[in-house]
């Protein structure tokens, strides 16, 4: 392993154990925020371990600092060969970067086994990267007693969040002066929604006081936040103590938020049939173009289109790969062939080209 990798996971480590001491303190005063806070950091410091180890850049051209935790997901998402993460992942360390965001800049209030429900799923993830990625069995640097600790470990997310709910309920209740209260643990349900939807961004009070207008009405958490009620909890049976990842329920797929979206997320999720999204082959997108296929598959070299999971994803049936692409992708070669001479453009690259497929 690369020096630097190496030193990355070291820290990583480090403030893993940080957050569980934290999450394991009988001192209360700041424990949540200081457990998502060292949580969030063993994660960044993680993936950039992972994306050093195999090669990648956490350093943008001509850029000052290292790349954030987004373009790490991101990185360890979509980019090969750095690819480690599953949808699953995504999701779960979008939450705790979210609920860390609340933490760090305003007021956010999480239950203890809400609180456990993410600390003990960041362990598991954890352990799982450092051994499957960089060939380092977690046991090798931590002990296995370093786990949280629940007195009576959930295992339903959605039964957490109705006691939650039910909470909240009584905190707006007429007569009630605990509504400061009740919007900081409505901010922990509005940060996931806003990661699920693909937002990064946290509510404000008029948006937290249009959602104590809703539970007025009697609408449940289910209906106000449907994002987060697509969560749920997958034990694992190997690892030490409880195992756990907070996953999406089967049938929510999800979609790649564009890079440079303004206060977006990595992924979103959402119901999408992926070979309706990806709709186009390669003779679809030059009979739709007017171009022969070795003239646009150079375009697309040069763009990065089949690198590029919101234009380009590669499908095996049987035994076979075939590559197919998004009207999105259509819509930028449109107006990347509108704007230069595909013939000068032809002449002048394709000496020098690879030859895709």
């Amino acid at each position: 392993m690369r020096k630097e990798a190496r030193t990355l996971y070291g820290k990583a480590v480090d403030s893993l154990v940080l957050g569980v001491d934290h999450f394991n303190r009988a001192w209360d005063r700041g424990r949540t925020e200081a457990v998502l806070i060292m949580l969030d950091r063993a994660f960044e410091l993680l993936l950039k371990a992972v994306i050093v180890h195999r090669g990648g850049k956490i350093r943008e051209k001509k850029g000052t600092q290292t790349i954030g935790f987004d373009s790490c997901l991101r990185k360890c998402f979509s980019e090969e060969p750095l690819i480690c993460l599953s949808e699953d992942d995504v999701v779960a360390l979008q939450n705790l970067n979210s609920l860390r965001d609340a933490a760090q800049h305003y007021l956010v209030e999480v239950s203890e086994h809400q609180l456990y429900i993410y600390a003990q799923a960041a362990v598991s993830l954890f352990g799982r990267l450092t051994k499957d990625v960089l060939g380092l069995p977690l046991r090798d640097d931590v002990p296995e007693r370093v786990l949280p600790v629940c007195a009576k470990p959930p295992k339903d997310i959605g039964a957490v969040l109705d006691m939650e709910f039910a909470d909240i309920k009584a905190m707006v209740s007429p007569g009630s002066r605990r509504r400061l209260d009740a919007k900081a643990k409505l901010r922990a349900f509005a940060v996931l929604q806003a990661s699920l939807d693909g937002r990064k961004s946290q509510p404000s009070d008029a948006e937290l006081d249009a959602v104590v207008k809703r539970i007025h009405k009697g609408e449940e958490w289910r209906a106000i936040f449907p994002g987060v009620a697509t969560l749920t909890i997958d034990p694992e049976a190997d690892g030490p103590g409880l195992a756990l990842r907070v996953t999406k329920k089967e049938g929510e797929a999800v979609r790649l938020v564009t890079e440079g979206t303004p206060d977006a997320t990595v992924i979103a999720v959402k119901r999408v049939n992926e070979l309706d999204y990806y709709s186009l082959g390669l003779k679809d997108l030059t009979k739709k173009l007017k171009t022969t296929q070795p003239k646009l598959l150079l375009l697309m070299e040069i763009e990065g289109i089949q690198e590029n999971l919101d234009y380009c994803k590669t499908f095996k049936i049987g035994k076979m790969e075939t590559k197919r692409y998004s009207a999105n992708a259509l819509d930028f070669l449109y107006k990347k062939l509108r704007e230069i001479d595909i013939e000068e453009f032809w002449q002048e690259h394709r000496k020098g080209a690879k030859v895709l497929a």
